[in-house]
Formats: structure tokens, sequence, C-alpha cells
């Protein structure tokens, strides 16, 4: 059946209930900007006992919520083993279901489900059980006809191998910059981390983000740059005993801060005031802090790993994340090389400018209408 002129889209809301990590902020922006369309009728469901009060208020105008009240982890039980309840009990008839967040729900619609990243596959030491739970749901939701919706070619590569795809069942579309930061005030993000010069890290803390490793790097250059801090800004995630044994160990623990989760005003004034932005991760399907950065004008230094050689391009130091005195000579070299600087800073507004949003909606939408069709 052909569809109808304006698409009836319903999409996963789980991630807006809690703090937002980037799936979070890909929902977010991505209802927003559906919300603006008059082609697109969007619904946003979130199947939640505890933030189901909350759904409402965390989507914009123009976008009607569903909600349940069966917990998460019930439904995606029974998703994994029933077809059944279907979207479209709490929904309504729709054109396209797009689960943002790998767990697919099981649909009278054609299904598209975002996968962010594959390290549940490809790092699964990485990973806490519940994220490697992802898996076998993925590979239901797939089984049931799913289209795939990578977010970069690394992770379109790595579902197609792993699953066994053709090209017509994954389709890669980048997401955009997070634009939705603002421009921050360095004064506040100066106040904020203690002090006035520090390399900033966003990552909630996990083995993944690689930040003990960060942690040391710093640590061997901390005696070269005195008034120099590292900023962690991020959620607790697991296995924060590593990452809290690497500050007790450092030389200069007292420049470690850690901040916690942050807003994203907050967020916007760290990186207004940072000398660089550090982004070790072991494995990433994307990697929205290194543009977030370079769209505020911060040079980056990042890990050769998943993505973001991808992501990034030349507008980053790029390096091992394995190799600590790597990390560490490519943080020295981006404090005192000003040249260096200045050409990633030029580099990366060019690069954070290649992945606009209104390009990655539009593509959005074309992949709703592939599959509605």
């Amino acid at each position: 059946m052909a569809p109808r002129e304006r698409l009836r889209v319903a999409l996963d809301a789980n991630p807006l209930v809690h703090q937002r990590t980037g799936v979070g902020q890909f929902t977010a922006q991505l209802l927003a900007l559906l919300a603006t369309r008059d082609d697109i009728e969007a619904c946003a469901y979130a199947i939640t006992r505890r933030g189901r009060g909350t759904v409402a208020g965390q989507v914009p105008p123009g976008v009607r919520a569903a909600t349940s009240p069966l917990p998460a982890r019930v439904a995606h039980a029974l998703w994994g083993s029933v077809s059944w309840p279907q979207v479209e009990h709490w929904t309504g008839d729709v054109d396209v279901v797009h689960a943002t967040n790998f767990v697919a729900p099981p649909a009278r619609a054609p299904v598209v489900v975002t996968v962010h990243d594959l390290a549940f596959v490809t790092s699964p030491e990485l990973c806490q059980r519940e994220t490697r739970a992802y898996e076998p749901r993925l590979r239901r939701a797939i089984a049931r006809g799913a289209t795939v919706h990578a977010v970069s070619d690394y992770v379109a590569g790595a579902a197609r191998t792993h699953f066994g795809l053709d090209e017509k069942r994954v389709v890669r579309v980048y997401e955009g910059a997070a634009p939705m930061l603002g421009a921050g005030s360095a004064g506040a993000g100066h106040r904020l981390a203690g002090g006035d010069e520090y390399v900033l890290a966003l990552a909630t803390i996990e083995p993944r983000k690689n930040l003990p490793r960060l942690v040391r790097s710093f640590d061997a250059i901390a005696a070269d740059h005195p008034g120099l801090l590292l900023v962690v800004a991020g959620a607790d995630g697991w296995d924060v005993d590593s990452f809290d044994t690497a500050v007790r160990d450092a030389r200069a623990p007292d420049r470690v801060r850690r901040l916690g989760y942050v807003s994203d005003a907050q967020r916007a004034d760290l990186l207004a005031g940072a000398c660089a932005l550090a982004y070790p991760s072991l494995d990433e399907g994307f990697g929205h802090p290194p543009l977030e950065a370079m769209a505020a004008r911060v040079p980056v230094v990042a890990s050769r790993a998943g993505a973001l050689p991808e992501i990034l391009g030349d507008a980053a130091l790029l390096v091992d994340p394995l190799d600590e005195d790597a990390l560490a000579n490519a943080l020295h070299r981006i404090l005192v090389d000003t040249e260096l600087r200045e050409q990633l800073v030029e580099r990366g507004a060019v690069r954070a400018r290649a992945f606009p949003w209104d390009r990655a909606v539009d593509e959005m939408v074309e992949l709703y209408r592939q599959v509605a069709a």
C-alpha cells in the first residue's frame, strides 16, 4: 500500500526520559525537527513505568505522546520471545515505527531500528550484560523484517557482516552535529571546572570511554603544565572503580576534577572555556562530543578507533587509544603548538558543518518513505 501523503511515524521516546546521553540528544533533535515538517505526523511512544508521566513534557509541540505503564524490561523480555504486544496498541495505526535505541517492538507497520554502535558485538568485554542483550533482540527485530539505520559507515559495515544483511537492509544516515547546546560562557565554564586552564572529557565513566588511560596520560604531562586541570563531565556508568584507582594513583590527583552529569547549558559553558577536548574512546559508532567541541572552536584529541576517523577526518589529532604515551604527547602538542591549534580549530569548524541536522532529518524521512512503500 502506498504511504499516505502525510506520513505517520511513531518514534521511541524512552531515551528522553532519563539523563540524556548521545542517544537522547539524537532522539530529541530528530523529534524537534520532524515536528516542524508538514509531511510528517509524529508520535512519541514510551514504554516505561517510572517515566510515564514525564514523556509529554519532553516532546516538542505538535508531537503526540503515547505511553504505557508496562516496565521496559518486561516489554523487552516479551518482545524477545513473542511478537506481542504490538506497539500500535499504544500509538494507534502508523505508517512507520522508528526504534531510536536498538530495541525494536513488534508492529504491524514497517520498522526502522537505529543502531548507534555495535560495541556489544565488536567489543563485548567493554559492555555490561544488559548491553550485550541488545544482540539477540536486534537479531529478532531483523528476523521480523526491520530495516537497520546505521549512524556511520563503520556501524553499517559491522551490521551487514555480523547479521548477514544485504545492502538494502542497512541504510547509513549520519546524525547531525548537536546544535542544541548554544553558545556557552567561558567564564561560567572556568567557574564550573574550578580553573581557567583545563582539558575536558565529556563521557560516561565506563570502560569503553577509556578514561583511566586518559587520567594516566594527563598525569604524565601535568608537571609540564602546572596550572592545567583534567575535567571529566559525565554520569557514572560501570566499573567506576578503575577510574577512581587511576586518579588515586596519579601524582597530581587533585588536578583531576570529576563533575558528574551536567546539563546542556553547563556542557556548552565547559566547552567554551576548555583548552582542548580529549576523547580516547575504545569503540565509537559516531562521536558527538568531538563534533560539539569542533563547533565550539575547541581543538580535539581523539582515538583512532571505531567510527571516529570516519567522522573526524583530519580535523582532530588521532591516536592509538591503547598507547598512553601517544595520548600524552598529543595532549602536550595541542597545548603548546599554537599553529597546530589554529589549524585544528579551523578544520574542526568546517568538519562540524559537514554534519547538518537538516540533511540528517531529510534523509531519515526519505528512509521512512522507502520502508513505508
